[in-house]
């Protein structure tokens, strides 16, 4: 691809990630002030100065606007970017450092804000729990590369469940420093769960 067009792409890239980005700040905000249940696409769409239209070339849901999470790709790239020799608890817990850790205290604020949502609606808890099982196979990708064994290894995709039951777990206290309590409780994994 030519430079020139190359740049167009990241450009384009990057304002449809602000206004994805841009949607749901305004969404969550709305939730938080309304209510889930009472706050209306039209309403989202509206608060951020677009058309229903554009609302769903974004997200498909309502739904998805909550669960949309851009920093999923950060961190799977941060894991591809751990050493070769890193264990995988090991090199989840440097990427995790380096993503999470990337955060200001108003951007966790809004990750563990935008999680006690998801856990307030049954909707949005039965769409993370599909997103959930997505998120093992995908960790459970990343893990059997750097094992070198088969993704659909019963240790490969148990280690991985782990992994994102940790993470689960801290994201159950909204008090948590995220950076520091998944890096504990992955520690705990690593040294086999002992109490």
């Amino acid at each position: 691809m030519p430079p020139a067009d190359a740049q167009a792409l990241g450009l384009r890239e990057r304002k449809k990630a602000k206004t994805r980005a841009t949607i749901q700040r305004h969404a969550l905000r709305l939730f938080r002030d309304q209510g889930y249940e009472a706050t209306t696409v039209n309403q989202i769409a509206e608060a951020a100065e677009i058309s229903e239209s554009t609302f769903f070339r974004y997200f498909p849901s309502k739904e998805a606007a909550v669960l949309w999470d851009d920093l999923d790709p950060l961190l799977l790239e941060a894991f591809r970017g751990q050493p070769p020799d890193a264990q995988p608890v090991a090199a989840f817990r440097a990427a995790i450092r380096s993503v999470f850790g990337g955060l200001t205290a108003a951007e966790q604020s809004e990750q563990l804000e935008r999680w006690l949502l998801i856990q307030s609606a049954p909707e949005l808890r039965s769409a993370a729990l599909e997103q959930l099982f997505d998120g093992i196979l995908q960790v459970g990708e990343l893990v059997a590369e750097r094992a070198g064994r088969s993704s659909r290894d019963i240790g490969v995709r148990a280690l991985a469940g782990a992994v994102i039951g940790v993470i689960m777990a801290v994201l159950l206290d909204p008090e948590a420093d995220l950076v520091e309590a998944t890096d504990a409780a992955l520690a705990q994994l690593e040294a086999g769960f002992p109490l």
